[in-house]
């Protein structure tokens, strides 16, 4: 596994890292969760991403990886839904940090991000204020945004922020453009998002959801013409090898195909000539493409 600095954090991540939402689903049984959180660091992966909003994610990593914490960078999201506190209010934001640590059974979490909230609450300023209190006693380490489009322009330019998280894959490219070399030239730790594009590629209509049909439907406006394509390869050393990018998250119940994936980035980065191709394709239409929350 290769490992780059996270910015200026001070960290070192995985260039591949997981995504924890399928751990917190209400189908997965505590045998298949035990397996699969153990054989991700087993593998070498050392970030696990994870959020509020992600069923009992934040509850099973505690239980399952609590004796290994040492060996893992830990980042969630936090923000909203905590009792009867205003979402992004000081108190919710402050609330869901504790409950993050009560959860996951740590004294301090590595990276913390406001998760996709609207650019009046950067504005506002109250949840971002919590951050940094938490970020004081102690209990957080880097200040974190994952979102996208104004917002994460508006959080770039805060200086208020270490790292960024975003949406970055074949079909989703307007932050390379336009934010991924602000963050860089600020030394802030970049996580790249949805670096498999929800894997649209499988299906052969257009799917419901949001996502899966804006990207099903960029897919085939962009044309992008390849022999024979293996789309997971493709996208994944697409994401991977970005300039800008520390890391990328990728979420999946199976550790084999977590395995499989490692391998396609191991592979290294693709050829200029065909990195150019699909970045070209999607620059055509980038007025009218925003990144997708």
């Amino acid at each position: 596994m290769e490992y780059r600095s996270f910015g200026n954090t001070g960290l070192n991540v995985s260039a591949v890292g997981f995504g924890a939402g399928h751990i917190g689903l209400p189908g997965m049984d505590d045998h298949h969760a035990i397996q699969l959180l153990n054989g991700i660091l087993d593998s070498g992966i050392n970030l696990i991403d994870t959020a509020r909003s992600y069923g009992a994610s934040e509850q099973r990593i505690g239980k399952y990886l609590a004796h290994r914490r040492h060996e893992f960078i830990l980042s969630t999201k936090v923000g909203y839904s905590f009792q009867d506190k205003p979402d992004w209010s000081f108190e919710a934001t402050m609330g869901t940090i504790d409950e993050a640590l009560m959860l996951m059974k740590t004294d301090y979490l590595d990276v913390v991000h406001l998760h996709s909230c609207d650019k009046w609450v950067l504005e506002q300023g109250d949840a971002v204020d919590a951050l940094e209190k938490a970020r004081d006693q102690g209990k957080i380490r880097v200040i974190a945004y994952s979102g996208e489009n104004d917002a994460l322009e508006y959080a770039i330019a805060s200086n208020r922020f270490g790292s960024i998280q975003c949406s970055v894959n074949i079909f989703d490219q307007r932050s390379i453009n336009h934010y991924l070399p602000q963050a860089s030239k600020k030394s802030m730790g970049i996580i790249a998002k949805r670096p498999l594009a929800n894997a649209v590629w499988r299906y052969s209509t257009r799917p419901d959801g949001h996502g899966h049909a804006a990207y099903w439907d960029r897919l085939h406006q962009m044309s992008i013409v390849q022999e024979d394509p293996d789309w997971n390869d493709l996208a994944l050393r697409f994401t991977a090898y970005t300039p800008g990018i520390d890391t990328m998250i990728v979420g999946t119940s199976s550790l084999e195909h977590l395995k499989e994936n490692i391998k396609f980035f191991e592979k290294g980065p693709l050829t200029e000539a065909v990195f150019s191709q699909i970045h070209a394709a999607f620059t055509n239409h980038d007025q009218n493409w925003v990144g997708l929350v």
